[in-house]
């Protein structure tokens, strides 16, 4: 049993800033890749960005110099920094953990946090 749970989200003005937090918990023994993805109303979930066992990130093109994905893995938490916000960021985000139970690789994902950035 893996959980994960995210925190952070929010209503932001646009120009301002969130940290999303998600956490992972239960038979966790270690984290390989972790991610966050967004959903809008009406359009596909889309991946912002991806951080590795090592550290290394990647993100989607909208949101390069914009948002940092981190992590910390003593605490199996993955950050997501979002700054300068715009309205079309405006969207559910949920994060993603592909976990090592010690037994198995089990892909987890959050129940999603709510994402609002006003004009």
């Amino acid at each position: 049993q893996v959980q994960l749970v995210e925190s952070g989200g929010g209503l932001v003005q646009a120009g301002g800033s969130l940290r999303l937090s998600c956490a992972a918990s239960g038979s966790v023994f270690s984290i390989n890749g972790m991610g966050w993805y967004r959903q809008a109303p009406g359009k596909l979930r889309e991946l912002v960005a991806t951080i590795g066992s090592g550290g290394n990130a990647n993100y989607v093109d909208s949101v390069k110099g914009r948002f940092t994905i981190s992590r910390d893995n003593a605490k199996n938490t993955v950050y997501l920094q979002m700054n300068s916000l715009k309205p079309e960021d405006s969207a559910v985000y949920y994060c993603n953990a592909d976990v090592w139970t010690g037994f198995k690789y089990v892909a987890v994902w959050g129940q999603g946090t709510l994402v609002t950035v006003s004009s």
